[in-house]
């Protein structure tokens, strides 16, 4: 009898598909929920790696410009009115404002210093958005996916039970492939969170940083026109 049930079960086919196959429709929805969850994730994590190291590239390389001693009209004039960078952004808003605080007779206007400052900070809470975008999916998907995964996991197994109390067979061949299924869906549900998670700290000290340096900047670049002010 156990030779028989050995032979059984190793006909059944534990793969992942052919679990997925024999599982019910509420687990087949849930291991599809986590399959798209841990995709759309990647497809989050590549970009904003990406993302970030373009977005560190072009600091350094506007930084060397700015702090280069050419006069920030030519490097404003360089760069134009809407430029790629996102630091080049920033200097661009304090710049423009700059430029509009200018009366015809070559005077500035009243509380020049502090609309720059507002249109700086208002630059770089649009930098900050872009730099951020994405990841309250990371930590939703990080901190969903193994509840999403467990619900699976509880239903596969409540079948489970189910199967052995209509076939009065508690044997291996009955067990053991609602078992699979179940824990299967658990799988699926860490596979998504635990690079989500990972990632999403990650992700969210990498943008913290940049938006230190951008924030660095703009002070300096305040301090700067601050003293052509006074001057």
């Amino acid at each position: 009898m156990e030779a028989e049930t050995l032979a059984l079960a190793q006909e059944i086919d534990f793969s992942m598909w052919g679990l997925f196959m024999r599982a019910t429709l509420t687990v087949k929805l849930v291991m599809l929920i986590l399959i798209v969850a841990s995709v759309w994730a990647w497809a989050i994590i590549i970009d904003k790696l990406i993302s970030y190291r373009r977005a560190r590239r072009q600091a350094v390389a506007f930084d060397r410009a700015f702090w280069s001693g050419e006069p920030l009209d030519e490097l404003f004039d360089q760069i134009g009115m809407e430029p790629k960078g996102r630091a080049e952004r920033i200097f661009a808003a304090g710049m423009m404002e700059w430029r509009r605080s200018h009366r015809d007779d070559g005077g500035l206007i009243p509380g020049a210093q502090a609309r720059i400052d507002r249109s700086m900070d208002v630059a770089i809470q649009k930098e900050v958005e872009g730099l951020q975008k994405g990841l309250p999916v990371l930590a939703t998907v990080g901190s969903t996916a193994p509840f999403i995964g467990l619900f699976g996991t509880v239903f596969g197994i409540m079948n489970s039970f189910i199967e052995i109390a209509e076939q009065q067979n508690t044997s291996l061949v009955v067990v053991a492939p609602g078992i699979a299924e179940a824990l299967l869906a658990t799988g699926l549900g860490l596979l998504a969170a635990i690079p989500a998670v990972i990632f999403y700290n990650k992700l969210s000290a990498d943008a913290d940083r940049i938006t230190a340096g951008y924030d660095s900047f703009a002070d300096e670049f305040s301090t700067i026109l601050s003293r052509q002010l006074d001057s």
